[in-house]
């Protein structure tokens, strides 16, 4: 006896199958609001209660994103292990250590006055262990799956590429919030001075990288639209060198000897300068080169977000040049860079929030069109003639 076909079951977790790392940009570029908001110098003042609002909800986007991403791991390896392989989405496992870096650190900078200096540093010790070796991991183990699986060539040089090796700089940006709170001596002096070496790694590693970025956007021209955002990407390293530099040398007197100490102040003006000028110069770029693809049809997607952390990082960069200056030319460039932020902030979590109720975002790639039936001489009734 024939019965009726009984429809599948859906796999578990299906609507997890295609989340992939780059949602941790969403965690990243909330919880800089907050903590960019914090660094502000002088007038440019944005009311505490509204900074640690967003870093509430960027630790709640973590909490729920590593939640999601276990049961990714859990129940589709193959799309995880797929993605590991995929030369244009393994980078992106850069971003789950800058999301609980970012994370962390707001906790001691726009989230302290909500859960208190203990608590607020308790957090940021886990968050910044667990941030730190998972970036000294993507360093290593993306730049080697880069050389030994995905096997992609220069001309296919993008952006991107500089997420696992700019990890290490945002632990060093980091780490000496936490400096203060551990015991005089050894331990302050060996937290410094790793943020320091942790500079050093991403900062050679960025400048291994960033010419062959720079390269193929001159000779083969503008990246496809959709990933033109990506170019905002660059200024990450920029930003966040400028801020982590300037951040060690305020946490160093009292923990190095002092010739070192006013040398790291010293390095921190000299190094951060030339640094953001350059940053202006890529942010006026990009912008012209996101201007021309919008014009050709630029839709939203998940790479709008790149328009916030980097964005957030020059504006702490900013204003420690600012600080470590007197110039009021920084403070004004950090204030004019924080509304930018918080616009590209607004921008991509509308975009976000339509894409999740739509179902857009977590859909699967879309099957490649069906190529036309080959011609044959059958007629119209398919008799051959």
């Amino acid at each position: 006896m024939v019965t009726a076909a009984q429809p599948l079951p859906l796999p578990r977790a299906a609507g997890v199958r295609h989340l992939g790392p780059n949602w941790y940009a969403c965690v990243m570029g909330t919880a800089v609001v907050g903590s960019a908001g914090v660094a502000l110098p002088g007038p440019a003042h944005v009311p505490n209660g509204v900074l640690a609002a967003f870093w509430a909800l960027s630790l709640l986007l973590l909490v729920t994103l590593l939640a999601a991403r276990a049961l990714h791991w859990t129940h589709h390896r193959d799309q995880a292990r797929a993605h590991l392989l995929d030369p244009a989405t393994a980078p992106f496992y850069g971003c789950l250590a800058m999301a609980l870096l970012a994370v962390g650190a707001g906790a001691l900078t726009a989230g302290r006055g909500l859960i208190g200096t203990r608590a607020a540093v308790a957090l940021d010790t886990v968050l910044f262990t667990a941030g730190t070796a998972t970036a000294l991991g993507a360093a290593v183990a993306v730049p080697y799956l880069m050389a030994v699986r995905h096997r992609a060539t220069a001309a296919e040089a993008t952006p991107v590429w500089l997420l696992p090796l700019v990890a290490p700089m945002v632990s060093a940006a980091a780490g000496p919030l936490l400096v203060p709170h551990l015991p005089p001596g050894g331990p302050r002096a060996t937290l410094l001075l790793g943020c320091f070496a942790l500079f050093g790694m991403s900062l050679l590693a960025v400048l291994l990288m960033l010419p062959l970025v720079f390269a193929r956007l001159v000779t083969a021209g503008p990246p496809p639209t959709a990933l033109t955002p990506a170019l905002f990407l660059v200024l990450g390293p920029l930003g966040q060198s400028t801020t982590a530099v300037a951040l060690v040398a305020d946490a160093a007197p009292g923990v190095l000897p002092a010739p070192y100490a006013r040398g790291l102040a010293v390095f921190a003006v000299l190094y951060g300068v030339p640094v953001m000028g350059f940053a202006l110069l890529w942010l006026a770029l990009s912008t012209a080169l996101v201007v021309r693809a919008r014009r050709h049809g630029m839709r939203f997607t998940l790479t709008w977000w790149a328009f916030t952390f980097p964005v957030g990082t020059c504006v702490t960069g900013a204003a420690a040049l600012a600080r470590h200056t007197g110039l009021a030319g920084y403070a004004v460039a950090a204030a004019g860079l924080y509304a930018v932020l918080v616009a590209a902030w607004a921008a991509a979590a509308r975009g976000t929030v339509r894409g999740l109720l739509s179902g857009e975002l977590l859909a699967g790639p879309r099957p490649a069109p069906a190529a036309p039936a080959p011609v044959t001489g059958r007629t119209r009734s398919g008799a051959v003639r």
